[in-house]
């Protein structure tokens, strides 16, 4: 591939800073409409049950529920949440058919992630490829013959384009080199893919022309050395992606006029994850807070649409489209009547002897670590976890921890000292497996603080357990390359690595376990990073969590005491005197008699002496 031209995007302006600050910050709140929407005053909570019917402007939602993602209709008028889908498995990446249709999805309902088509009137599924290799993130062609994807060769993502008209037609591979070349999105006139790369070293929007096949063919047109930029989705001429950014103002969706190819993209608003609406004048977005999904919707200007609605599990696709169910197919009424087991509950040891305020700490069975229990509330969490672990990646990542519950009476490294592991609700994993390579870190800015994203290495390495990465680890042990430069960014990126990964993170979330921010810092102090704990907060503070465990008293800080001084001085002790003390009597003074003394004959010098 060849760079034809650069672009870079354009600062935003300060209105669009403030509005992109007041959309974070108001995170529960509700903020005025744009008289241009019909949108609802109040966005309802969602409710899984089976709605009478689905007409008008929709989001299409793939978000994960008890560890599963599956596909969910929020209509914009009030209406529930339909759930589309259902299963022991995971349907991901939902994108419609330019009619609104058909929804391509992909799904590992067979064992392996392939491709699949679904019929909105009459939730009819048809499966279109079946392969062991990873099918995801399908985008359609505009006369909808055509899909094209991302699949995995092995040892990076490419993208492939397969015939929905002749399924025995094996796909066509658009890319195929060494970078990883993925999340493909069909421009409507036909002639041209815009696809992610990291060919240049980190992800870039990179332009496919179909009508040319020689070095030209394929274009970067963002070619931003410190951004990465993901999800390219087309509008008409318009072509919006997402990037992240060090440089907080160049983060969130931005637009590029493709009739206008010189000119940079635009600024729009914050978000992780955005789809426009049918008409094109609005995108509905996902924010990612440190242990939730939000969703929202806005005007290309800024303007909040929709007030901000936390969601129940990880979000893995979206699309906005129009539907038109003026009666409810049974697959989806078979699939909103299902309600999902529980992951855990807790079992509660009785209390033998002391107080019944407080609770205990209980063992954790066939667990290292230097004190291997946790609180009463929250070893079931955590053995269910870790059941599902061993399910997901094939091994069992939790035998073997830095802490769990840590005594009061251990110190853990300065600055922790009001850590959750005191409270018996948190662990740490052992960071000796990113050494081995079976975990990696990805870095993640939100806000103003610093988070971790962690991934299992599955076992398994062929297709039927975990997905690829798409995001490019951080490497905290480059520190000690004796590189200035990683020294003080706390280490630096690594390339991304291949193979299949289970995300942690995103699965701990389903069995109510949080990851904790990094200490300001953490680029200099290895502990204060804290990249692999987990907190069951059971939303109290960590004071709360404590008094849960010890009495008040045992929280109190002692009054510090200065240490001695290198020279010891001795402290004076006043004396008190009882009363006036007499004067003293003159007594006569004795007068000495002196000795006599004898003076000795001196000798002549010239006299010999005999």
């Amino acid at each position: 591939m060849k760079t034809q031209f650069k672009r870079s995007a354009a600062q935003p302006t300060p209105a669009a800073r403030a509005a992109c600050a007041f959309l974070i910050l108001i995170l529960a709140a509700c903020a005025p409409r744009a008289t241009q929407t019909a949108a609802p005053s109040i966005f309802p909570t969602p409710t899984f049950v089976t709605a009478s019917e689905v007409r008008g402007e929709a989001f299409l939602i793939s978000m994960e529920e008890n560890g599963r993602a599956h596909l969910f209709l929020y209509s914009t008028t009030g209406q529930p949440i339909l759930r589309l889908t259902r299963g022991e498995w995971d349907d991901i990446a939902p994108a419609v058919s330019p009619d609104s249709t058909h929804v391509a999805f992909a799904s590992n309902r067979s064992g392996y992630f392939d491709l699949y088509l679904l019929t909105l009137a009459s939730g009819e599924i048809q499966q279109i490829t079946n392969t062991p290799q990873y099918d995801s993130s399908p985008s359609w062609s505009p006369d909808s013959q055509w899909l094209a994807f991302e699949t995995y060769d092995g040892s990076d993502l490419e993208v492939s384009v397969v015939s929905l008209t002749d399924p025995s037609q094996p796909p066509i591979a658009l890319t195929e080199n060494s970078a990883s070349d993925y999340a493909p999105a069909w421009s409507p006139r036909g002639r041209s893919i815009a696809f992610v790369s990291d060919q240049t070293g980190n992800p870039d929007i990179w332009l496919a022309d179909l009508d040319r096949a020689d070095d030209g063919r394929f274009v970067n047109i963002t070619n931003t050395p410190n951004a990465a930029e993901n999800r390219p989705q087309w509008k008409e001429e318009r072509l919006m992606w997402l990037t992240r950014s060090d440089n907080i103002a160049f983060s969130g969706a931005h637009i590029w006029d493709s009739t206008q190819p010189d000119n940079p993209a635009q600024w729009a608003l914050d978000a992780d994850r955005a789809a426009w609406n049918p008409g094109g004048t609005y995108l509905v977005t996902i924010l990612n807070n440190p242990n939730a999904d939000y969703l929202s919707a806005s005007s290309l200007d800024g303007n909040l649409l929709l007030p901000i609605l936390p969601l129940p599990g990880t979000v893995r696709g979206l699309a906005w489209l129009n539907v038109d169910l003026p009666s409810i197919p049974e697959a989806y009424r078979t699939a909103s009547a299902s309600t999902p087991a529980p992951n855990w509950a807790p079992a509660v040891t009785p209390l033998s002897e002391g107080p019944s305020q407080r609770w205990t700490v209980v063992p954790l069975n066939d667990v290292q670590a230097p004190y291997a229990q946790l609180h009463d509330l929250a070893d079931e969490s955590f053995n269910a976890l870790r059941q599902r672990l061993i399910e997901e990646t094939g091994w069992d990542a939790l035998a073997s921890l830095s802490n769990a519950y840590v005594p009061l009476t251990a110190p853990l490294d300065p600055g922790l000292g009001d850590d959750w592991l005191y409270t018996g609700r948190a662990f740490a994993l052992n960071p000796l497996m990113v050494n081995a390579g079976w975990m990696i870190a990805v870095r993640e800015e939100i806000g103003q603080q610093t988070y971790w994203h962690i991934y299992l290495r599955a076992q398994a390495q062929d297709g039927s357990r975990g997905e690829p990465i798409y995001n490019a680890p951080w490497d905290i042990n480059a520190r000690y390359n004796l590189d200035p430069q990683a020294y003080e960014q706390g280490g630096q990126f690594a390339p991304i690595p291949p193979g299949y990964w289970v995300d942690l993170t995103s699965l701990a979330r389903v069995y109510g376990w949080e990851r904790l921010p990094a200490l300001p810092n953490w680029r200099t102090y290895f502990a204060g990073a804290r990249f692999t704990e987990f907190v069951l907060t059971g939303g109290m503070d960590w004071h709360s969590a404590m008094l849960e465990l010890y009495p008040p008293e045992a929280l109190v800080t002692p009054t510090l005491r200065l240490p001695p001084t290198a020279t010891r001085t001795r402290t004076p002790r006043p004396t008190t005197t009882s009363g006036p003390s007499p004067t003293p009597t003159l007594s006569p003074t004795a007068t000495l008699t002196p000795l006599p003394t004898s003076t000795p004959t001196p000798i002549p010098s010239n006299t010999p002496l005999p």
